[in-house]
């Protein structure tokens, strides 16, 4: 889950790390008076969950109270990448010394965290790493003992630093792998990290992605977590708010499974006979018929979606609770798509049953279901 940089920068706050002041705002006449507060020249910047609002014009300045207002309007009644901004973060302008880049990043390909930096801040990291990928470094945090001292130190000294600022830097690193640690991230990125001309480095932009599986540890995320956005659309919002591990893709045949693995194969296999899954949808182990019949409701009333395949490998899930949920729709608001289910498992025989009494056939093949819904004819 992204944070907002407003939600970031409240969390860097309480772990001693440098932001500029300014606050949120979510009318023009609020972004005035925040400038009043802070004084001097300010930054106003939309507070979206999409990449590149400072192209789109979502970021801009005010050297008075009165500008910031008239500023704030307009990026107020923006949409940026689809999303609507509702709120404006008002900072202070900076005085830079220089732009640097830090990230700490989850790298699973090597099974740690990693950190990420260089000199060359304040623009897209990736067109860096293209051009100069030398001015990208790298250094691999020890996945037992995590970021030490010596770590961050070693950074700080390949970006060219030494005595006081070097301390500073190594705090700032430290405090953001603290960060990264407490609240699950996914990544944490400061781009552009500040040095400012009174030596102190500062977080211009922050960004946070908690890793989704961890929400449980984090209450004050879960709601917004279930909120539509740039980031997740509204089937999303929905799958969510009912516990269900969901994400839309742009094909044609839902899926539903039970476990994330099947359900990863089951996409595979779908795509394998030529077919566009429109959906990733995973019940969970232990799932039960009102569960079953909630994830099938949200995936027939995805208008692109033609037909549906459900695949179950039951085990704690049980295959009569399955075809309970399917009858409970059928009963309730009908089955609007065509359905071919795979079921293997606990209970398979009852759950055949129930669903043969409705006029539904099960396969308990996977390829052979992947097979029969790809080539499905369908209006």
């Amino acid at each position: 889950m992204k944070l907002f940089e407003y939600e970031s920068k409240s969390l860097a706050q309480n772990l001693g790390i440098n932001t500029p002041r300014g606050g949120l705002a979510s009318t023009p006449d609020e972004a005035r008076d925040i400038h009043k507060r802070i004084g001097g020249e300010v930054v106003i910047k939309a507070q979206v969950l999409v990449a590149g609002r400072g192209k789109a014009g979502g970021i801009k300045f005010g050297s008075k109270p009165e500008e910031t207002r008239d500023r704030a309007s307009e990026i107020l009644s923006m949409t940026i990448k689809g999303e609507k901004v509702k709120k404006v973060l008002i900072e202070q302008k900076l005085n830079i010394k220089k732009e640097l880049f830090g990230s700490i990043v989850l790298d699973r390909a090597n099974k740690c965290q990693t950190v990420l930096a260089s000199d060359q801040g304040g623009i897209d990291i990736e067109d860096v790493a293209k051009q100069n990928p030398e001015k990208i470094l790298h250094h691999r945090l020890d996945p037992v003992f995590g970021m030490r001292g010596y770590d961050a130190r070693q950074v700080g000294l390949k970006l060219g630093y030494t005595g006081q600022r070097l301390n500073s830097l190594t705090d700032l690193l430290s405090n953001l792998y603290r960060l990264s640690v407490i609240y699950d991230a996914e990544l944490v990125e400061s781009n552009p990290l500040v040095e400012t001309n009174d030596g102190k480095f500062v977080t211009a932009d922050l960004r946070v992605i908690v890793d989704d599986n961890s929400l449980f540890r984090h209450p004050e995320f879960q709601e917004r977590a279930k909120e539509a956005s740039g980031e997740v659309t509204p089937l999303e919002a929905k799958a969510r708010e009912n516990g269900l591990a969901f994400v839309e893709l742009d094909g044609d045949i839902g899926i539903m499974g039970n476990g994330a693995g099947l359900v990863m194969a089951t996409l595979d296999m779908v795509n394998h006979y030529g077919g566009k899954p429109a959906n990733f949808c995973d019940v969970g182990g232990g799932a039960n018929a009102e569960h079953v019949a909630t994830a099938l409701q949200i995936i027939q009333g995805d208008q692109k979606v033609s037909r549906i395949f459900i695949n179950i490998l039951a085990g704690i899930t049980r295959c009569d609770e399955v075809a309970k949920g399917i009858v409970d729709v059928k009963k309730v608001v009908g089955l609007k798509k065509p359905l071919v289910v795979r079921m293997q498992g606990t209970n398979f025989e009852e759950g055949k049953r129930i669903l043969n009494s409705i006029g539904i056939t099960t396969l308990e093949k996977m390829d052979e279901a992947a097979r029969l819904v790809v080539a499905m004819k369908v209006a």
